[in-house]
């Protein structure tokens, strides 16, 4: 059988050009991961890193996938199919390619953001701090990009959506302000950068967690009591916040107070209260402990002792450390704790009854 009759029995058989279409697209594909395992594998095998690696895996299997669907989308093609079936078969088959790609791009994307912002030598404007901006722009722009090539797939015309866009842009506008409204301040919150992942922060006196991630919409907190709390970012935006973790250091002050029964050595009450200091774990020794008088108390002598722990996470339990310590030294120097207390005199009894 010379390559006429192969030809010729190739023009005349549709079965025979879709097995030959589906075998060249399994030979292509299969090709096409022996490239990513040997071809790349071996350059990736060669760098300290294993970004590269990773990169590789993210994109190994939507191009294997890719070259697959092609294939079924040509051999469909010589189906004698109605119209609508065919362009039924290639939009569901270009949208399953975008949206393996859409997934694959955001996955290194950030996986480059990260290697990125752990070198601040090399590229300064990509910081820990600025990283959920940009993993924003690039959801953004792959969702965008998505849309757009899911348009072309199902021949959507964009041209009447781009003219009519000024009304909806409108409607959406009223519709979605909260949304709209959450999606600026997330990202004039993450351009301000009050506040980063990883940060202690309180929001109007009343919320307090460490900040876990700082997304599109919200901002993720984890309490102390291990419950995630979603924020809206707007909310954030109109809230005081209180950044423990912000400034020159980690450290942060905890103040224990105490009062003293009047009559009671100030310099002992002084003495006792550094000493419930010693022993504590996480108390910084710079900034050293100290320990103020403050004001006469109408019960008793008002004291303060000031210490710094190494992070904010740690105030709990050295504030328990403390008042356990600062308790058991009072009892054992004899310093008494007063308390609120009143004395009821009767002048006359109901009655006139003594």
């Amino acid at each position: 059988m010379n390559w006429d009759q192969i030809l010729s029995a190739l023009s005349s058989d549709p079965r025979m050009r879709q097995l030959v279409i589906l075998a060249t697209a399994v030979v292509l594909a299969l090709m096409v991961r022996l490239f990513f395992t040997r071809v790349v594998g071996l350059f990736t095998s060669k760098t300290v890193s294993d970004v590269d690696d990773l990169i590789a895996r993210e994109l190994r299997n939507p191009a294997i996938v890719t070259v697959i669907l092609v294939g079924i989308l040509m051999a469909f093609r010589e189906f004698d199919a109605p119209e609508i079936a065919e362009s039924f078969v290639k939009g569901t088959t270009v949208t399953l390619i975008g949206a393996m790609w859409m997934v694959a791009v955001l996955r290194v994307g950030r996986l480059v953001l990260g290697v990125i912002s752990r070198n601040v030598d090399t590229l300064a404007f990509v910081e820990p701090r600025t990283l959920p901006l940009f993993e924003m722009i690039l959801k953004v722009a792959s969702v965008g990009g998505f849309l757009y090539f899911v348009c072309i797939a199902w021949n959507i015309p964009l041209t009447s959506w781009l003219a009519s866009a000024g009304v909806i842009g409108i409607a959406v506008g009223f519709a979605a302000k909260d949304t709209l409204s959450n999606l600026f301040a997330g990202i004039f919150i993450v351009a301000d950068a009050p506040y980063k992942v990883g940060d202690f922060v309180v929001l109007d006196n009343t919320t307090r967690g460490q900040v876990l991630e700082i997304g599109i919409r919200s901002t993720r907190l984890l309490t102390r009591d291990d419950v995630e709390i979603t924020v809206p970012n707007a909310v954030i935006a109109n809230s005081q916040i209180v950044n423990q973790t912000g400034g020159p250091s980690d450290k942060m002050r905890v103040r224990v107070k105490v009062e003293a029964a009047y009559g009671s050595d100030v310099d002992q009450v002084e003495s006792v209260l550094l000493e419930s200091v010693e022993g504590v774990e996480h108390v910084c020794s710079d900034p050293a402990p100290r320990v103020r008088f403050r004001a006469f108390g109408a019960s008793g002598l008002a004291f303060e002792l000031l210490a710094w722990v190494d992070e904010p996470v740690f105030r709990g339990r050295v504030l328990h450390a403390l008042n356990s310590s600062v308790y058991k030294n009072f009892n054992a120097a004899g310093i008494e704790i007063p308390y609120a207390k009143q004395d009821v005199y009767v002048k006359e009894m109901p009655g006139g009854g003594s």
